[in-house]
């Protein structure tokens, strides 16, 4: 999916929401687990329930993992019913890989080759080489975490250097070397507020994945107050809020609803420009 395609998505649709799919098998609901693939049926049932009110999903690769094989079946099977049955969607593999160029190689292979997923988080510290193997496919994105929304986030990606440039900034400056905003996003946490307004003085028109509003306490107004472009600029994705919002037998139901919610003040905030 390339960049056109997403922002006329976001228009069609009138929402610039992602929904994470962060499947945790001690968390869903009990009847699931009677079932030969209680991951995949969760997911299935939250996809099919919230398809028409969002334009991305994002599976966390940690919770696929940690299951062993069945979880990358369960993660594969997931990104496949997608494809399938909602080939309008971005799939993201919040994976945050990056490694010397020769392993990166083969996260990029198997993320856009064998899986055939629109964009990979990617975590910048050890430089342009652990991150340039994932930019040789077309249509392929990579999503550069830049300043998130964890307490931990202040350890280092808010410290300056001697020319009081912040490490998050210099990550936004120097990564633009590597690919223009046809190809590459920024993860940026919801709790981050103002520090929005900064990050567009350094990329006006990148598109940002945030993570945070919700269940994290992020605030989706003044995240589109700082942080929205023209051409909405924003994926903002929920987790915990949607795909939990009932551990019984409606739990998609009660995920249907509290996407409606989240949609509903997208539209609001999208009218805002036009």
């Amino acid at each position: 999916m390339n960049k056109q395609q997403l922002i006329d998505n976001i228009r069609r649709k009138q929402s610039f929401l992602c929904v994470g799919l962060d499947t945790d098998i001690k968390k869903i609901p009990d009847h699931l687990l009677d079932g030969p693939e209680p991951v995949f049926a969760f997911n299935k049932a939250i996809i099919d329930a919230t398809a028409d009110l969002c334009v991305a999903y994002k599976p966390n690769l940690a919770f696929y993992e940690c299951l062993g094989v069945k979880g990358w079946q369960a993660l594969e099977k997931t990104v496949k019913y997608i494809r399938e049955n909602y080939p309008d969607q971005f799939i993201i593999a919040d994976a945050k890989r990056g490694d010397i160029g020769n392993t990166s190689a083969m996260y990029a292979r198997s993320f856009f080759e064998d899986m055939d997923i629109d964009a990979v988080t990617v975590a910048p510290y050890m430089g342009e080489d652990s991150v340039t193997p994932f930019l040789t496919y077309k249509d392929k994105w990579v999503i550069l975490l830049a300043l998130t929304s964890n307490k931990g986030s202040h350890d280092f990606q808010l410290t300056m250097d001697i020319d009081g440039e912040r490490l998050f900034e210099k990550v936004l400056r120097k990564s633009q070397a590597w690919a223009g905003d046809d190809r590459m996003m920024y993860v940026v946490g919801a709790t981050q507020g103002q520090a929005f307004e900064d990050i567009r003085k350094v990329v006006p028109n990148h598109f940002l994945l945030v993570p945070g509003v919700g269940a994290q306490g992020g605030s989706l107004e003044e995240v589109c107050k700082y942080g929205m472009t023209k051409e909405c600029g924003l994926i903002v994705n929920s987790s915990r809020g949607i795909i939990y919002a009932s551990k019984g037998t409606d739990f998609a139901d009660a995920a249907r609803k509290a996407a409606q919610e989240v949609q509903a003040q997208m539209a609001e905030q999208l009218k805002k420009i036009g």
